[in-house]
């Protein structure tokens, strides 16, 4: 088995710039093996995913402790690393964020994404305050001697946070200044006009991640324009969510199998699928 030192580093090389990263995430061990199968280099979890598969709404109202056995099953599962979606760190000091991340090397994870988010549709946390706390994720990670890739995510363009004529500004601003404190890239959801991504690309002195969603370009366009990482979020499962949704419809109020029948997983192949990992 692959050591976690070896995957963290692994995770850093796809990084780089060319390396053109397109990241997979999963919710469940299922999920986790399947995109696994499919190839994917590495695979990131879905805090919002994992949220929802346990009963929870999103932003941080799943336990640390929770999300933590769910990160650590996949994370030994799995052959490939696994970047963990912390959040925001569930806690809004430097411990709390210290602690997130000694619990995220322990389940075996090589990679976080660290949102500057205090809540949905909440104020964004200082750029004084997310800078001591991704310092201190940096320097916990250094304790443990790991090279934990850190992707350091800022919501202004997700909840549309300010002006729009400083928005641009203030994501730039934030994004080199997490990149001093010791992330190792950006990651900056609800982007999707190509010459806005150019212009970050361009001005952000370090790997862009942005996330795919309705009207931005398929991956192979981001990664000409620079992007160095495409996520898909949770977007694959609310895909699972709504196929349930219409298999529940058809099969309660026609009482037929078509949905069933038409996405059914070869029961044999599933069987394999896990019997590998017993």
């Amino acid at each position: 088995m692959t050591s976690q030192n070896a995957k963290a580093e692994r995770l850093l090389q796809l990084h780089q710039k060319g390396a053109s990263l397109l990241l997979p995430n999963a919710w469940d061990s299922a999920s986790a093996l399947l995109f696994e199968n499919a190839g994917f280099p590495a695979i990131g979890t879905t805090s919002m995913g994992i949220a929802f598969a346990h009963g929870y709404s999103d932003g941080q109202q799943i336990s640390r402790d929770e999300m933590m056995q769910v990160i650590a099953r996949i994370a030994t599962l799995v052959q490939v690393p696994v970047t963990a979606d912390i959040e925001a760190g569930y806690g809004p000091t430097d411990e709390d964020v210290t602690r997130t991340i000694r619990e995220v090397i322990k389940a075996g994870a090589v990679g976080v994404n660290l949102e500057d988010n205090t809540g949905v549709l909440k104020p964004l946390y200082s750029v004084e305050e997310q800078v001591r706390r991704i310092a201190a994720a940096r320097e916990e990670a250094s304790r443990a001697g790991l090279s934990l890739v850190i992707n350091a995510r800022t919501d202004t363009y997700l909840f549309q946070i300010g002006e729009e004529a400083t928005r641009l500004e203030e994501t730039i601003r934030r994004a080199r200044a997490y990149l001093e404190a010791g992330a190792n890239s950006i990651f900056v959801p609800g982007v999707t006009d190509p010459s806005l991504i150019q212009v970050l690309v361009r001005e952000i002195p370090g790997p862009l991640n942005v996330m795919v969603g309705p009207g931005i370009p398929p991956a192979p366009e981001l990664f000409k324009l620079g992007v160095a990482r495409v996520s898909i979020g949770g977007a694959a499962m609310l895909a699972t969510m709504g196929l349930i949704r219409d298999i529940a419809s058809e099969l309660r109020e026609q009482g037929t199998y078509e949905q069933l029948a038409r996405h059914t997983y070869d029961f044999i192949e599933a069987w394999k699928l896990f019997q590998q990992k017993s």
